[in-house]
């Protein structure tokens, strides 16, 4: 045997020592495999637990979500019509005032006194006219005994006019001066809440100026101003002609927590072009204020009620595509049945295609096929007390 041989035969051996134990590895890694998979196949071969649903006859509603801003009835920005200085403020930060109240004084002595002197004034011209109305009378005496002439009765006669207008002309200026030291003293011209101070006695304001003194904000009632698209126009008016006022609730920003409940009150007279919506006003009693002024909502209103259809919780209803499906369980065996899906409210959504009192899976979608055999699972008790 030559040397090249025997180094052949040696590093054979040595090949043939490495890969041993690699063989047995993959084989042990093969078997094991397979043992998963066959236990995976015994498992996927028995039958799937599911938590089922059944269908129910029930009225579902019907509601149109908008978002909405609270608006008030009434929002009144007070500002001087005289000229003065602000002696007293008589309202605080936040009270809820009456219609009448009193909130602000502006200095009314020069309208005082204005008033006094037009006043004498008027007392003049009044007696003026009663003497030349007791001069009219003697003259038509004298007249009727033929003592004066025609001419002298008439020109009296005109002169009793002219003090009348005069008279008149003065109880004008008198009740104009009433108005200006009324003016002085600013009442609410509504009931509701005051808001932040603006003015502070001292300070002196300007007729007309547009320096606004006080803002008043009515709160009981309130409105919701939303918008409703007008595609959904025709339903949002068959409900007003059904209810008249049909309901509206408001919730809060995360449309999850109701607010308050209230009804429709009106509609806009024209759509909005640029957005393609109309303007709705709900009216809510607000009694324990938790509407704002301002503030966002998202608004419900009821559009109609579905009387007497088959409701299926939500969650058991599945999609492909455009159709939906659900599977019917009958003798522990799972079928798939095309539905007809309708309108969906809160968790129950309306069903055609299956009868009430029909039990349908609502768990284990992913397992579930056609003819699978399915196990009723005992529905978790619940949680608490």
């Amino acid at each position: 045997m030559s040397v090249s041989t025997h180094s052949r035969r040696k590093r054979l051996m040595i090949w043939v020592a490495v890969l041993i134990p690699f063989a047995f590895a993959f084989i042990f890694l093969l078997r094991r495999h397979d043992a998963t998979t066959a236990g995976r196949k015994g498992r996927t071969l028995g039958p799937i637990a599911v938590t089922t649903a059944t269908a129910k006859t029930a009225n579902l509603p019907v509601y149109l979500d908008a978002i909405g801003t609270v608006t008030p009835v009434h929002t009144s920005s007070i500002t001087s019509q005289v000229n003065g200085i602000i002696v007293a403020v008589h309202y605080k930060e936040g009270d809820v005032v009456q219609k009448g109240a009193p909130l602000i004084d502006i200095d009314a002595r020069p309208y005082q006194a204005t008033l006094l002197k037009d006043e004498g004034t008027l007392m003049k011209d009044e007696g003026v006219l009663a003497q030349a109305q007791m001069d009219l009378e003697r003259y038509r005496t004298a007249w009727k005994r033929n003592a004066i002439a025609r001419q002298q009765l008439e020109d009296q006669e005109k002169l009793v006019m002219q003090n009348e207008g005069a008279v008149k002309s003065d109880r004008g200026t008198v009740a104009y001066d009433k108005v200006q030291v009324e003016y002085c003293h600013i009442t609410a011209p509504i009931s509701g809440r005051i808001g932040l101070r603006l003015i502070d006695p001292g300070n002196v304001v300007q007729a007309n100026a547009g320096t606004t003194l006080a803002v008043i904000t009515e709160l009981q009632p309130i409105t919701v101003i939303f918008i409703v698209p007008e595609d959904s126009l025709g339903m949002v008016q068959a409900s007003v002609n059904q209810h008249r006022n049909p309901p509206v609730d408001a919730f809060d920003r995360t449309a999850e927590k109701k607010i308050a409940s209230g009804r429709l009150l009106t509609l806009d007279n024209q759509i909005d072009t640029t957005t393609g919506t109309v303007k709705a006003r709900a009216i809510f009693s607000n009694e324990n204020e938790r509407l704002f002024p301002n503030e966002f909502v998202n608004a419900r209103l009821l559009i109609k009620t579905l009387v007497g259809v088959t409701v299926l919780p939500s969650s058991a209803v599945q999609h492909n595509g455009k159709d939906a499906f659900v599977y019917v369980i009958e003798n522990n065996t799972a079928h798939m049945r095309n539905i007809k899906a309708g309108v969906t409210e809160g968790n129950s959504t309306e069903v055609q295609g299956i009868t009430p009192g029909e039990i349908v899976a609502d768990s284990s979608f992913d397992k579930l096929r056609d003819n699978a055999a399915v196990m009723i699972a005992q529905p978790k008790p619940p949680s608490g007390p």
